[in-house]
């Protein structure tokens, strides 16, 4: 089974960066079987895709961080990254990372980070 522990969150001012990163431990099938995906969950909202990467390659961002997010995975370290520039007070939320093997009912969530942007 995955763990996954994010990390990299924070207080950032509007139109600064941050880089949120996931670490993957204990698994048996291998990190690069797995979908990754970065969600966020601001308070009083649900909790919505942000950016995703398929063990295929494929990636996807949500209209809302297209041109400011990027999301990179790298298999031999078992980490997913998600670079997050011209943050914006609307992009705060709790970042969760996810991994999941498509077809399996597998899905996998970390205990999230906070981010914060406001001035």
């Amino acid at each position: 089974q995955v763990q996954l522990v994010e990390s990299g969150g924070g207080l950032v001012q509007p139109g600064g960066s941050l880089r949120l990163s996931c670490a993957a431990s204990g698994s048996i099938a291998g990190f690069r079987v797995y979908n990754m995906g970065w969600y966020r969950q601001a308070p009083g909202k649900q909790r919505e895709l942000v950016a995703s990467s398929t063990r295929g390659g494929i990636i996807n961002y949500a209209d809302s961080v297209k041109g400011r997010f990027t999301i990179s995975r790298d298999n031999a370290k078992d980490m997913v990254y998600l670079q997050m520039n011209s943050l914006k007070p609307e992009d705060t939320a709790v970042y969760y990372c996810n991994a999941e093997i498509p077809g399996t009912g597998i899905s996998i969530w970390g205990q999230g980070t906070q981010v914060t942007v406001s001035s």
